[in-house]
């Protein structure tokens, strides 16, 4: 059939159509966000058609692409991109395919954006390829987000290879799911391949604990996790470690339990660390013996058995006696090697059921339970005494101590543990005063003694800081003149109430607790201005006698605190006497000759009070700097009763003058005493014969009244 010509109107609108066609073609391709493009497929890719979007791709217009023009696009191509791209392109045109490649151009800006482009060859008639068309769009976002994506999952790789923890995931019903190295070498597996397939049920092949995976999946129910979760677990070899885990339930979407996953720690290290930081804190560090720390506990524990079972239990305070010489002496290393062999004595002497604890020091306490006999507490310590005094031999030289043992019995003496050891405490003490190397049974007239003494030292805290201490003075008289000669300054107190208290009451409380220090200075100022005084009024000097305890002897500065307190009061030198006891020599005579001399060189006198009685220091006299020997008084005060004082008195003046000191005697309270003392020679004469310690008002007139016959 004959189709019929197309009319001039039918024609006006094909073209029309295909006008509007072209139209909204152009305006679809210029919108795209991208490069559409037709290049020719020679050497450089000529450009024959480039799309509007070529500006926002590569920052180039068309025309710049376009044969050429400006750049070539293979020049916009990232130069190590450039072989991949045209390898790509090619390989699609051998095959007659579609090709997709992403790389890198650089930006007119110098920018660097990842691109992806689609195409495809264009045959000729002869079918051959002479034109590459496509599209080519920006996708840096994408490969952005790629590359992150990337990142985090090798990073999240990394440490789950890498962790120094163990991470794993387990099946509910106690499999393992996944494991990284790190927990297969906690666990001693060569992998977490073998881990899995070798440990397969978590309860009865990782916990050492029955149960144990039971309360960790409890834990979790009730929490949805588990936090520190310790135990004790095994590893493939069989031995122990401890473990701390970390862990969480992961759900699907319904809400289903999946698996658990988390996180594990070796924690043995820590553990053992811990425990024997609690072991140092509660023991001994030198002998290992329970310290103070571990005393309460053992006590209470002590006091609750002997309840429970209705019998009694002892506290028996050890203190080691000559210790200290030893130590000091010896040096430290002897020291510590003495207080081992002694807790081992001490613990040799007790049953398997008593403690022994090292307070600190050279002082024990020992634990005594189930006692139905206070006998048996004796008897026990017998053996602790006898145990002590027995010789130790360090470094080849024997060192005997002997100890001093307080007892308090639970329930009689305290039924609260502070009670018991303070009573014991007080016992120890009364065994100290009763000569050492015995035991003393707390008492309540102990307690009452001990009472009083603390009261004596609070008071006298009191006193010293309120001025109730003062001095009175005793003369010393010259046998050759009947003058004064100087005399001895003596501590009094005097309390607000008028009453006056000897120093026999207070000055061995002033020595323990060091108040002796203060009081001594006190003393040393106040006789000094006193002594300053009497020059000046009497015209002569007036030696006063200060006495210095054998706390005050050891200090070192003992010879500057002199010459302060003479510059202090400006007084002469010779006015000051100090009285050394005889005994203070025996803690080390080559410090005490060369203290002497010190104080020597300062230009005081100096005297050896109470001779005759202390250390045998004969051998050491005539290296003593003294002005002048004091015989005690108990050679003279049964003179008259026991001749045989009379030849040591004799020997005593011979000897001393015979080295150039003067020799005075104390206490001479008779007629007899002082005729005697005068006829052998003694130079001087001090007690109650002449005059008793007396206030200075009443000491200044026995002055006065010598000077006004004379």
């Amino acid at each position: 059939m004959k189709l019929p010509s197309p009319t001039t109107k039918s024609l006006i609108s094909i073209d029309a159509f295909v006008h509007d066609r072209q139209r909204m073609l152009d305006t679809l391709v210029d919108n795209l966000e991208g490069l559409v493009y037709c290049n020719l497929y020679d050497q450089h890719w000529t450009m024959i058609y480039v799309s509007d979007g070529c500006k926002d791709l590569t920052g180039y217009f068309p025309d710049d692409l376009i044969f050429n023009n400006l750049v070539s696009y293979e020049e916009i191509i990232f130069k190590d991109d450039r072989a991949l791209v045209r390898y790509a392109i090619d390989e699609a045109v051998k095959q007659g395919k579609r090709f997709e490649v992403e790389y890198r151009i650089r930006h007119a800006n110098t920018d660097i954006i990842w691109v992806c482009e689609r195409g495809n060859p264009i045959y000729n008639a002869k079918g051959k390829v002479h034109a590459i068309e496509g599209f080519i769009q920006n996708i840096t976002q994408r490969k952005a987000a790629e590359q992150s994506l990337h990142d985090a999952e090798f990073r999240y790789r990394s440490i789950f290879e890498n962790a120094i923890e163990g991470i794993f995931q387990t099946s509910p019903n106690g499999h393992y799911l996944i494991v990284n190295p790190a927990l297969a070498k906690i666990y001693g597996y060569s992998s977490p391949e073998e881990l899995i397939s070798v440990l397969n049920n978590i309860q009865q092949q990782l916990y050492v604990t029955p149960g144990r995976r039971e309360e960790f999946v409890q834990a979790m129910l009730a929490n949805q996790s588990v936090h520190n979760f310790e135990s004790l677990v095994y590893k493939k070899d069989n031995s122990t470690i401890w473990i701390s885990e970390n862990a969480r339930m992961v759900h699907d979407k319904a809400g289903n339990l999946l698996y658990y996953e988390g996180t594990v720690e070796d924690i043995t290290a820590r553990k053992n660390y811990d425990h024997k930081i609690e072991h140092q804190a509660k023991h001994d560090s030198l002998t290992g013996l329970p310290n103070r720390y571990m005393l309460n506990d053992r006590l209470q524990q002590s006091i609750n058995f002997a309840d429970r079972y209705k019998n009694k239990m002892a506290v028996a305070f050890v203190d080691l006696d000559q210790f200290k010489l030893i130590n000091d002496s010896m040096g430290h290393e002897v020291g510590d090697q003495l207080l081992l062999i002694m807790s081992k004595r001490l613990s040799s002497c007790i049953r398997e059921v008593d403690t022994v604890v090292r307070l600190g020091g050279d002082e024990f306490v020992i634990l005594l339970t189930n006692i139905e006999n206070v006998n048996d507490v004796l008897i026990s310590m017998q053996r602790v005494l006898t145990a002590v005094a027995a010789p130790c031999v360090i470094n080849e030289l024997d060192y005997v101590v002997t100890s001093s043992i307080g007892i308090s019995i639970y329930p009689d003496d305290g039924i609260e543990p502070n009670t018991l050891l303070k009573n014991a405490d007080t016992a120890m003490y009364k065994a100290k005063k009763a000569g050492r190397n015995n035991y003393q049974i707390y008492t309540q007239e102990l307690n009452e003694a001990l009472t009083e003494r603390v009261t004596m030292e609070y008071r006298l805290r009191l006193a010293i800081e309120n001025g109730e201490l003062l001095l009175h003075y005793q003369p010393k008289v010259d046998f050759a003149t009947g003058l004064i000669s100087g005399a001895e300054a003596l501590i009094r107190w005097q309390t607000p109430e008028g009453e006056l208290i000897p120093p026999v009451k207070f000055i061995h409380i002033a020595e323990e607790t060091g108040l002796i220090e203060s009081i001594g200075e006190w003393v040393l100022i106040e006789a000094c201005k006193k002594a300053k005084e009497l020059k000046e009024k009497m015209g002569r000097p007036i030696p006063i006698a200060v006495n210095v305890s054998p706390r005050q002897f050891k200090q070192p500065n003992l010879a500057q605190t002199i010459k302060n307190t003479l510059e202090l009061t400006n007084l002469d030198p010779d006015c000051l006497e100090l009285e050394i006891t005889e005994s203070t020599l025996i803690d080390d005579a080559a410090k005490f000759i060369q203290t002497l001399h010190a104080l020597k060189t300062i230009g005081i006198k100096l005297a050896i009070d109470d001779f005759g009685t202390g250390y045998s220091s004969l051998a050491y006299l005539k290296d003593f700097p003294i002005d002048r020997l004091k015989i005690d008084k108990a050679f003279v005060s049964n003179l008259e009763n026991d001749p045989a004082n009379t030849a040591i008195l004799k020997a005593i003046i011979v000897l001393g003058q015979s080295l150039g000191m003067k020799v005075i005697a104390e206490g001479v309270e008779t007629r007899f005493q002082h005729d005697y003392l005068q006829s052998i020679g003694c130079d001087e004469l001090q007690g109650y014969y002449f005059s008793k310690p007396i206030p200075a008002i009443e000491f200044e007139a026995l002055l006065q009244n010598q000077l006004s016959k004379s």
